[in-house]
């Protein structure tokens, strides 16, 4: 096994990176989390905690978390075409096998997970390739034609009115979700991931007009290196931070007034997605900016780690939901209050950053990220980190 396909170095890994995956992952969690419950039962039993908590989650965390880590593919998309060109691999040929690999991995989780966004990912990516050679330029361009076109396109998509299977309200199958039966269980997964996303227009059409906007911005990135010149664009991040408060702000208050009285404009330009890249892009600038002022050090640390185990900590969420909330499980439903799932899915989070820290601590990877390399590969990587005395002795031998 030659160097070349030794781990990166930590030293070598972009923190920030990592770091932002942490938090997009905890934003993921507490939305399948305080979402999952309540596909049944309408949830009565509020009080003002979970009132606030609820809108915390709704301006922090909804919608953001998906589209961030969606950034962040696209910017290890570009990474990984890089260094596989450089080490003489065919990058069409590797990324469209690893890709191929993924949608393996999306089946079988969206067999414990309706809400599975790995498929997405599987399918944008190989559409990735079509782009991997355009200029930073290009790109940009190219990504800010696509979400400057979302409102319309969300607008269009829902004059259609297209009759939709609703799966996961239907009593006869959700039977099926807490029947305690396992492949009862995973059957109703699978038809709500066809019905609810594969052939929904709106999912279908507009969340992936938004991923390849997102996507093709985060290749953009790699392309400036933005995330290794951070230091030297403080001035830029306080200058985005600002004006995407601000637009945020704006778009926020109009699109809610407009909402409130029906505006007939949202027949045509429906801006909910502006109002989400604005607030995401506020909030990762507003972590990059603490990351980069040396603040919270210890936490992001944590976080990194977190960030690090991304597809590992994803998945491992999903299932440990899936015996939580469904019938092959505790079969927990929305009798309890808001801020008991909110509080689970915070409990879940911290005990996977913990445990991340420690994993990494004594592997090079997370297990299904290891699982994933050596698949993509076609070969064994090193899983368990050498000891201090290997590296000594290794060198001493050299």
């Amino acid at each position: 096994m030659t160097n070349s396909y030794h781990p990166i170095e930590q030293g070598k890994r972009t923190a920030i990176v990592d770091i932002l995956r942490g938090w997009a992952i905890l934003g993921v969690v507490i939305g399948n989390y305080c979402g999952l419950p309540h596909i049944s039962v309408p949830n009565e039993t509020n009080s003002v905690l979970s009132e606030i908590l609820s809108k915390f989650d709704q301006f922090f965390f909804a919608g953001k978390s998906w589209t961030l880590l969606t950034i962040l593919f696209g910017y290890g998309f570009a990474i990984l075409i890089n260094n596989v060109t450089e080490k003489g691999k065919n990058p069409v040929t590797f990324f469209s096998w690893r890709m191929f690999l993924l949608f393996i991995l999306a089946f079988i989780h969206s067999a414990f997970w309706f809400g599975d966004i790995l498929k997405d990912y599987a399918f944008l990516g190989l559409v990735l390739l079509l782009f991997y050679k355009c200029s930073a330029k290009t790109l940009g361009i190219i990504s800010a034609v696509l979400i400057l076109i979302i409102p319309f396109v969300m607008a269009y998509i829902k004059s259609f009115n297209f009759e939709r299977i609703d799966i996961i309200s239907n009593p006869e199958y959700l039977k099926l979700y807490y029947s305690g039966n396992w492949l009862e269980f995973f059957k109703f997964n699978l038809l709500a991931s066809f019905y609810q996303q594969i052939i929904a227009p709106g999912y279908a059409i507009t969340a992936h007009v938004v991923m390849l906007g997102c996507m093709l911005f985060g290749v953009m990135l790699q392309k400036l290196n933005f995330f290794d010149r951070l230091n030297e664009m403080k001035k830029l991040l306080k200058y985005v931070l600002i004006s995407s408060l601000v637009i945020a702000v704006i778009i926020g208050v109009v699109f809610f007034v407009a909402i409130e009285y029906k505006a007939g404009f949202l027949k045509f330009f429906h801006p909910y997605f502006w109002l989400i890249l604005s607030t995401m892009v506020f909030i990762a600038t507003g972590i990059t900016l603490l990351f980069v002022n040396g603040k919270l050090k210890t936490i992001f640390s944590y976080f990194s780690a977190g960030g690090k185990m991304t597809l590992t900590n994803y998945i491992a969420q999903n299932i440990l939901a899936a015996l939580i909330f469904s019938g092959i499980g505790l079969g927990i439903k929305a009798t309890m209050p808001y801020w008991f799932f909110f509080a689970l899915a915070i409990f879940v989070f911290i005990l996977q950053l913990f445990i991340s820290k420690w994993w990494l601590s004594k592997y090079n990877y997370g297990p299904i990220e290891w699982l994933w390399r050596c698949a993509s590969y076609r070969k064994l990587f090193p899983f368990k980190k050498k000891k201090q005395s290997e590296i000594i002795s290794e060198v001493r031998t050299v």
